[in-house]
């Protein structure tokens, strides 16, 4: 079908005045575009348009829009009250409610009274758009073109098409967004497309971390912050968007990929959800919303405990930098060997736990204590103990850990502590996304980067921790565990063993 929406007499319609609608509608006049903007609900188009206005005023105010342009980019956007007014858009962009009868509803009314050559396209974030188009009579011209919240300062645009739409339709919105400023990567219509599926890695993970009383929710956002590099914790990051919210998508993915062990919910989110615990909306959730807030993290005070005299490491993964980190705290060290009968007994393990390493090793553990190396992170350190580990063996290596005022968390024994089990979770989630095809290698990173904040993409990420300690990881946690949301996927075990990046091609 003939598609063309680069042509400079474009205008644009948008179906939802909410805070999506407006966002979009907002970025198409400032890209020039006459957008015509729609809501069934009355008085919505004009709360919109004054929402519109003072997000355009504080542009003004901080020097990075003039007043003239403000005021140009608001003439742009026309209210309409019916259907037949989109008659002259090329796109259509519905951003309604997430309602795969309502997105239908109003798909069959738009297509009977827009131009046969319109574009429609649906800002749905988790409907299969398949589905959506599947009750117009010309699905071909039904794509997704998914924005994210708030779309004006938001760069990435997701780019979805449907089992039938035609593939000049995704080209032409490609070019769309760029159009107007954004980033698009293509993805094929699957649960939750790239940055929500992606997104099945940090806050689940980091859910079952704290149900299992491994670590607070402080002490994981911390940890993932200054030791991993995040924005925001996964805690901090679920309040933000709302436990109703992200509750609802990790429910839509996991039952959309049919019970998917590695999408599986959170029972403690339905619970927080049963009793309003929202997070920001609601002033309460894994934190207090009410004033000023300061979140305390536990560390061990080491000013009245000496490090270790010596310290036996065991020949493994990170040992030599451990050593280095010890040598520098004044400790005595032994790699290897039999430890010596005074010797707080360090261990490294990718994927296992501390009891398990202590065993495997044959050393005593009581005076045993493992380090996660995985990053090799120097903003905070963690301390693993094992259920047996002595009060004052674990106050000693927290001493020698802290040395020069770096901040330790001490975490109960875990497989995977909590930074290399959140990390190494990301990464098998990408490599998922990359062995379904749903986008290409490169465009994954982008979309996470671009979508999640996180400081690598996935796939990125993977290659700077390494193939096959990620995979190490994964494989500890999973004969531990016997839980197969740890196993590893094909892609990533296929590329470990080879030794290549994880954006290597089939």
């Amino acid at each position: 079908m003939a598609v063309d929406l680069a042509r400079p007499d474009l205008t644009a319609a948008v179906f939802g005045a909410g805070t999506m609608g407006r966002g979009i509608a907002q970025l198409c006049a400032q890209a020039g575009l006459t957008t015509l903007l729609f809501d069934l609900r009355a008085g919505a188009v004009q709360e919109a348009i004054a929402a519109i206005d003072k997000g355009l005023e504080g542009l003004v105010s901080k020097g990075r829009m003039t007043a003239d342009s403000r005021a140009t980019v608001l003439s742009r956007i026309k209210p309409i009250t019916s259907f037949d007014e989109a008659k002259p858009a090329g796109i259509v962009i519905e951003a309604i409610v997430e309602d795969i009868a309502a997105k239908r509803a109003l798909f069959a009314e738009l297509e009977a009274r827009v131009a046969p050559d319109a574009v429609i396209a649906t800002n749905t974030s988790s409907l299969s758009v398949t589905e959506v188009a599947a009750g117009c009579a010309r699905p071909a011209r039904v794509a997704g073109l998914h924005f994210f919240n708030p779309p004006p300062l938001m760069k990435l645009v997701e780019v979805i098409g449907g089992l039938r739409t035609d593939s000049s339709v995704v080209d032409a919105l490609v070019g769309f967004a760029r159009r107007i400023g954004k980033h698009p990567i293509v993805a094929t219509d699957s649960p939750g497309f790239v940055v929500n599926h992606a997104g099945r890695a940090y806050g689940p993970e980091a859910l079952r971390i704290v149900a299992s009383g491994i670590a607070s929710p402080q002490e994981v956002d911390t940890l993932m912050k200054e030791a991993a590099g995040f924005r925001m914790g996964p805690f901090e990051l679920l309040d933000l968007i709302g436990a109703d919210v992200t509750h609802a998508v990790m429910v839509s993915i996991f039952e959309q990929y049919f019970d998917e062990p590695a999408y599986q919910p959170s029972a403690q989110m339905a619970t927080r959800v049963t009793g309003g615990l929202l997070g920001r909306k609601t002033k309460q959730g894994f934190y207090n919303y009410d004033g000023a807030q300061k979140v305390t993290v536990p560390t061990v005070s080491v000013s009245k405990q000496p490090p270790p005299a010596s310290a036996w490491i065991a020949e493994a993964d990170g040992a030599k930098e451990l050593g280095e980190w010890l040598k520098a705290a004044g400790v005595k060290i032994q790699f290897g060997g039999k430890p010596a009968p005074s010797a707080v007994c360090f261990v490294t393990p990718l994927g296992e736990d501390a009891s398990g390493a202590a065993v495997r090793l044959g050393v005593d553990p009581s005076r045993t204590v493992a380090v996660d190396m995985f990053g090799r992170f120097s903003g905070r350190r963690t301390l693993m103990k094992t259920p047996v580990t002595k009060p004052e063996i674990l106050a000693a290596a927290a001493a020698a850990l802290s040395a020069g005022n770096l901040p330790v968390t001490i975490v109960n024994d875990s497989p995977g502590f909590v930074v290399q089990r959140l990390l190494a979770m990301i990464v098998n989630v990408g490599t998922r996304i990359a062995e379904l095809r749903i986008a290409a290698p490169g465009d994954i990173d982008i979309a996470v980067e671009l979508g999640l904040n996180y400081p690598k993409g996935p796939l990125a990420l993977g290659d700077v921790l390494g193939p096959a300690r990620v995979l190490a990881v994964l494989d500890g946690m999973h004969a531990i565990t016997l839980d197969p949301k740890y196993r590893a996927t094909p892609w990533l075990r296929r590329r470990a063993r080879l030794n290549v990046s994880l954006h290597t091609p089939d």
